[in-house]
């Protein structure tokens, strides 16, 4: 039982991981967190449900129309907008994210209706491997391998890149950043763009394993930032480590009754936030 409790936790802290990975990356760059992170993601799920009406085709396959897209979105998103309110006051990204939530919300509930909505991806989802006593489902562990992908691509290319440089640079000092002739803005939408591609493979996985409808944005949103503020904010393998805590956490209180699931993530969130405010594994500045 412990072993299938630890399995179900990784498996299930993978999704967990993806969903805080492009928040824990605009935070790290930007100090800024985006209230309609959580909305984006469902988007993405739609995207590829309109994707596969226009082209019937496996929802893997979305991803290569739904991530460059999503990723163009962050761009011009950042570049157009958020690069306007990004300063001093940290109010003012919040209220722009905020009214960003709520139109994704009513856009999508315009557009698709209010019904809820599965991308079927065949046999994947219900192949299952015996290890050691303990049936594991393939697709979350699918969805973990790519969580680990995702994470480890992101610390190469922040910390063995040329851009990984200027990234971490204007996260730590972007007046001196711009006195060397490097755009501030353009850096900050690449950041975004970076995130939105996240965002996409994220919002696809989550869109095959769950049901999903245009108001799930929320609480999206306070699954990746949970996982973000226990993990460390702006840590990559932190966002690892926090959404396997998580899930972890939920798996239990599922052990112990069903209704109680949810509220046990909660409730070690705020356990861990009280212990280390700073999370598992806060970032430093290099």
């Amino acid at each position: 039982m412990v072993l299938d409790v630890a399995v179900q936790a990784m498996m299930l802290g993978g999704l967990y991981a993806l969903f805080a990975s492009g928040l824990a990356l605009v935070f790290g760059v930007m100090r800024m967190v985006n209230l309609a992170h959580g909305d984006f993601i469902v988007m993405a799920g739609f995207l590829a449900l309109s994707v596969i009406w226009a082209v019937p085709m496996h929802p893997f396959l979305t991803l290569i129309v739904v991530v460059p897209v999503m990723a163009a979105v962050g761009y011009g998103l950042q570049r157009l907008i958020l690069n306007r309110v990004i300063g001093a006051d940290p109010m003012a990204p919040l209220l722009v994210t905020f009214g960003l939530s709520i139109f994704l919300q009513n856009a999508l509930l315009q557009v698709f209706s209010g019904d809820t909505r599965k991308l079927q991806a065949g046999a994947v989802e219900t192949a299952s491997l015996d290890l050691a006593g303990t049936t594991v489902g393939v697709y979350p562990l699918l969805v973990f391998a790519v969580a680990v992908l995702v994470i480890w691509g992101l610390q190469r290319l922040f910390y063995h890149t040329r851009l990984g440089h200027v990234l971490r640079a204007t996260s730590d000092d972007p007046q001196t950043v711009r006195l060397l002739g490097v755009s501030n803005r353009h850096i900050y939408a690449t950041a975004s763009a970076l995130a939105f591609a996240v965002i996409a493979l994220a919002g696809v996985l989550m869109a095959v394993r769950t049901n999903f409808d245009p108001t799930l944005g929320p609480a999206r949103l306070l699954i990746a930032f949970e996982v973000v503020i226990i993990g460390g904010l702006g840590s990559f393998w932190g966002a690892l480590a926090g959404g396997v805590v998580l899930g972890l956490a939920q798996a239990v209180g599922a052990r112990i009754d069903p209704g109680v699931q949810m509220l046990a993530g909660h409730v070690v969130f705020l356990l861990l936030l009280l212990i280390r405010p700073n999370g598992l594994f806060p970032k430093v500045s290099h």
